[in-house]
């Protein structure tokens, strides 16, 4: 069942992403708690991130900056996108759960712009690692503007980052 496609449903005000990773649940949850790795996958394919803060336990802030690097984007291109979470709860290696939010590049939240409540959930999965990322919103409407975005299809992409980050740390391993 590892084809390596992620598996979307909405639930109410909810969107919920699945995918199944071929490596050991300590590793994905790494990629997600240390900054480097982090940094290494997050966002859309051609754009790289910089983590301008990155305090990972309850109650601290990661404020991120993505930038479109692929000059084939065209007007993507250089076009930068900030975002800030506050982690709530860390249970390693099984849970991350964190209200992520728009920002601009001093940290200050966007207001018009949706927050969302994340809870990532790393389940073992016979010998791979199923990730659950359950994305709540405050409404429907909000949920709507935010795939309105391209949220599934950057998810998507930047999952296969992960997956090839994965890959090069267990090749890394060995």
């Amino acid at each position: 069942m590892s084809d390596n496609k992620m598996n979307t449903k909405v639930e109410g005000r909810e969107l919920v992403m699945e995918r199944i990773f071929d490596a050991p649940r300590d590793l994905v949850f790494k990629t997600f708690s240390k900054s480097e790795h982090l940094a290494a996958w997050w966002g859309p394919a051609g754009w790289e991130t910089e983590n301008r803060q990155f305090e990972f336990e309850p109650g601290g802030v990661w404020h991120f900056c993505m930038r479109c690097a692929d000059k084939n984007q065209g007007d993507l291109y250089g076009q930068e996108s900030w975002g800030k979470a506050v982690f709530h709860e860390i249970v390693e290696p099984e849970k991350i759960v964190y209200t992520d939010s728009f920002s601009d590049a001093e940290g200050n939240t966007m207001e018009e712009m949706p927050s969302i409540q994340i809870t990532i959930l790393f389940v073992e999965h016979e010998d791979n690692t199923k990730l659950i990322v359950r994305s709540q919103f405050a409404s429907a409407e909000a949920l709507q503007q935010v795939m309105d975005m391209g949220v599934v299809q950057g998810f998507s992409s930047q999952f296969d980052g992960l997956d090839d980050l994965l890959k090069a740390l267990q090749l890394g391993s060995k």
